[in-house]
């Protein structure tokens, strides 16, 4: 268990309160883990200090730490990052635990190199990205497309490597508890506390890519951090960093067709600041104030959502190098926690502000997605207030327990202009569509949650943990999630556990503003339908009904100290998920169709994972995880949800050679990915041709390390030591699944000063 209280008597209020969660025979606490056993005689008299002092002490933690044991959770730390540095995202480590993949936001391959975390082939809008346990959401203010794609980079990549205390990736069950939006997991990125004493560091990063087609990387960061009185510490960070874009021709002897515009990775700069400070208001007490501002403008490429130009392709080849996005997040968060004699507490106050500006994309037939001459650029803004507070209170009334009580507020506010605006030639009629009118460009959302969770101790060996949580949505009403966990050691090496949660996802902004409209001239509109009227329209749906998931895991580990193993079963039965409809709702008199967004039957996931640690000897470690889905499959097209690997095995081996030098190998093996077959959109099969799968393959890395004296520190390295590169060829219509590139062998060098 991972948290400690010392239990002084709570009040009769509290203990009648909760009778109803236990039964009324107290237990006696367990021995701790570095307790000395005590001869009989040496046995304290009962009644004395001594065995009062004994009879207080209570190991157990609270739901929320208890449900990090869970099977689906991994912790990647400093030190991990340190030795495997990322290029410059998060997302390039994230990717090497298990039931992890990076894939586009949808199956249709656009914006395919604009690869995401997704956990558990649930896609990456069903990955829920916290920053010390606060939801990070910018991506909501990019605007979402027809097939659900997204032209963004995702969520990991606010916050500078080299701050990074750890990373808590939770899969499955234990991730329903934070709301909405967390289906498939939740990556819970937690930055680095101030210092005891005065420190700082600087660190300076760069990858030369082999090939030099490919976009080179460089950072540099710094932070300070220390003590400035008796109750007062800060810390401060902030950094610069470069991903260049790839050549515009990289994929041009591998596209699958003639005519495409195939680009390969956008680059993007970044720059960050963040201050934290920190207020020890007595022994129990500490409020944190942070402030944070992160900047992530492209280097345009010339990706488009179709690969066609948008109609005017000089005009898009000119945008190369450019910058045409700019996503700009500032945060602010007022945070205290307490931890008392009866308990501890947490209480926040956050509030979130992207802007996102970008050159206006086409919204209709072809040039949807791609930047359009002459018409400007527009700033969408994201607004996000929220609130949250929770006391945990550990128990005994019957058995020994830890009972959390919160709540959470969120006020959503979306301004976005730019993908709301009027378009000449087929905007409709205004009264044509009921609902839809042009007029406003703001959207906003208010919801509530109040959740409960007991973790209880029963008997030696056996922790149970059920929660409750209820969420209600101004626009979709009321949701309850149920939960439970549990842990039962069958040995003292070996432990059973498992889960069951329901998990749910609200509609976008856009999925449910009936002020979104998108057009096709026909091309994207169902095929089996007349294409009377050219064409047809997409508008959102104020009707819709929450996505959900009933996300279940079983697994069995077992620990022998210098090794371990574990495997786990997961399921997750996926329910009414939301997608732009093919079937039209209602004809203009023009005859154009009308579509909405809407809710359809039934998907699955389903896989297993597995881990194997093993200390070859003292300083030379180990680490292997697998991932096998058994399946990913829509239940009423037959289609997967992710185009992602069949398989995927990480390994590692980490030699600590001496106490200053260290050496690492490692290795990620991925299976076949299959290519979809059908294009949901206009309900025809993909050409036999286009359906290309990704054949397995393989990337080793190898890096070395030395610590000079504890100031100065060097680590050197090569990825993908024997150069396998995959080159995107198109879209899923074209080229399968070969819609990303996987960039080549690579050079990198990481040197960090500090005092």
């Amino acid at each position: 268990m991972s948290a400690r209280f010392n239990l002084s008597h709570l009040s009769m209020a509290l203990l009648a309160a909760t009778a109803v969660a236990a039964p009324a025979t107290p237990l006696l606490a367990a021995p701790q883990a570095d307790q000395v056993p005590v001869m009989a005689d040496d046995l304290p008299v009962e009644g004395s200090e001594q065995a009062l002092q004994l009879e207080e002490t209570r190991v157990l933690g609270t739901a929320e730490e208890e449900l990090k044991q869970a099977p689906g959770v991994s912790i990647i730390t400093a030190e991990d990052i340190r030795k495997l540095p990322p290029t410059n995202d998060l997302s390039e480590i994230i990717r090497r635990e298990p039931g992890v993949n990076l894939t586009g936001n949808s199956t249709s391959g656009s914006r395919g190199n604009n690869r995401q975390v997704d956990l558990r082939g649930m896609g990456p809008e069903n990955t829920l990205i916290l920053i010390d346990g606060q939801p990070s959401t910018s991506r909501n203010a990019v605007r979402y497309g027809w097939n659900g794609d997204r032209d963004t980079r995702g969520e990991t990549n606010w916050v500078p490597a080299e701050q990074v205390e750890r990373i808590e990736i939770l899969r499955g069950p234990a991730a329903a508890r934070y709301g909405s939006g967390a289906m498939g997991g939740v990556i819970n990125i937690i930055t680095k506390r101030p210092t005891e004493k005065l420190s700082g560091s600087v660190t300076a990063y760069t990858s030369l890519p082999e090939d030099d087609a490919e976009g080179m990387s460089k950072r540099t960061n710094f932070s300070l951090s220390g003590p400035l009185s008796d109750a007062f510490s800060f810390r401060l960070y902030g950094g610069v960093s470069t991903t260049d874009a790839d050549d515009a021709d990289i994929n041009a002897d591998h596209q699958a067709s003639a005519d495409a515009m195939v680009s390969g990775r956008e680059g993007v700069r970044n720059k960050d600041i963040n201050g934290l400070l920190s207020w020890q208001l007595n022994p129990e007490q500490v409020l944190d104030l942070e402030a944070g501002y992160s900047r992530q403008g492209n280097i345009y490429a010339g990706d488009t959502m179709n690969n066609n130009g948008g109609g005017n392709p000089e005009f898009i080849s000119s945008l190369y190098g450019r910058e045409t996005n700019v996503m700009q997040r500032t945060s602010y968060a007022l945070t205290h926690k307490g931890d008392f004699d009866w308990g501890t507490s947490k209480a926040s106050l956050g509030y979130d502000y992207t802007r996102n500006w970008r050159l206006n994309e086409g919204l209709a037939g072809g040039p949807e997605g791609a930047p359009s001459e002459g018409a400007g650029a527009f700033m969408s803004r994201l607004r996000n207030t929220r609130a949250n507070a929770e006391v945990n209170l550990p128990l005994s009334a019957g058995f020994e327990q830890v009972l959390t009580l919160g709540s959470e507020y969120l006020y959503e506010s979306l301004n976005d202009p730019g993908s709301l605006r009027t378009q000449s030639g087929w905007d409709p009629v205004p009264g044509d569509i009921p609902g839809f009118s042009r007029g406003e460009t703001k959207t906003t959302a208010h919801s509530y949650a109040l959740f409960v969770e007991d973790n209880i101790e029963i008997g030696e060996r056996t922790i149970v943990t059920p929660g409750l949580r209820f969420d209600d949505h101004e626009e979709f009403g009321g949701n309850w999630s149920p939960s439970l966990n549990a842990s039962h050691e069958l040995t003292d090496e070996l432990t059973l556990k498992g889960g069951i949660a329901l998990a749910y996802k609200t509609p976008n902004l856009y999925q449910s503003n009936p002020g979104y409209l998108l057009y096709s001239r026909g091309n994207g509109c169902n095929a089996s339908e007349p294409n009377t009227g050219s064409g047809c329209y997409l508008v959102g749906n104020p009707d819709l009904e929450p996505e959900t998931s009933v996300n279940k895991e079983i697994g069995l580990a077992f620990d022998k100290g210098n090794w371990r193993t574990s495997a786990t079963y997961f399921r997750n039965d996926y329910r009414n998920k939301i997608v732009g409809s093919n079937e039209y709702i209602f004809r203009l008199a023009n005859g154009r169709r009308v579509l909405q967004w809407e809710n359809t039957d039934e998907a699955v996931v389903e896989g297993v994972e597995g881990n194997l640690f093993v200390e070859l000897t003292p300083s030379l470690d180990w680490n292997t995880n697998f991932t096998y889905m058994l399946e990913s499959e829509d239940k009423e097209t037959g289609e997967p949800l992710s185009v992602i690997p069949e398989y995927t095995l990480n390994s590692s081996l980490d030699w600590q050679a001496t106490a200053q030098l260290s050496f690492q190998l490692t290795g990620t093996y991925y299976g076949k990915q299959e290519a979809p077959s059908l294009n949901r959109r206009t309900g025809q099969e993909i050409d036999a041709q286009a359906q290309q799968d990704v054949d397995p393959y393989g990337l080793v890395g190898v890096s070395g390390g030395y610590e000079f004296n504890q100031n100065y520190s060097l680590r050197v390295g090569i990825s993908n030591l024997f150069d396998k590169q995959i080159y995107r060829e198109g879209n899923a219509n074209d080229a399968g699944a070969n819609t990303y590139n996987e960039p080549g062998r690579a050079y990198y060098a990481s040197v960090t000063a500090s005092f």
